[in-house]
């Protein structure tokens, strides 16, 4: 391989690396950007979920059933348990 041939390899692998890096948005510019993308709107269902938490009812009653197992006066709570817990030898 002679001088030239190492110099058009040199100049390809530096356009190359100015494609995927150059400019004013590089690919890592691009991949940190779709994260801050997706972190925002993580924080928007999140957000929308608390305010639905104080101003929407029956949002509140399904958490308080859900996460906290509450049960309205005269309801009865049941519990189905898989066959197999039931009876260990």
């Amino acid at each position: 391989m002679n001088k030239k041939q190492a110099l058009v390899g040199l100049v390809v692998a530096g356009m190359a690396a100015f494609a995927v890096e150059g400019g004013e948005y590089g690919t890592l510019d691009l991949l940190r950007l779709k994260s801050q993308v997706r972190r925002e709107q993580a924080s928007i269902v999140r957000l929308r979920f608390e305010k639905a938490l104080t101003t929407d009812p029956a949002t509140e009653e399904k958490v308080a059933r859900e996460v906290y197992g509450m049960i309205r006066p005269g309801e009865i709570l049941y519990q189905v348990v898989a066959p197999d817990s039931a009876r260990r030898p």
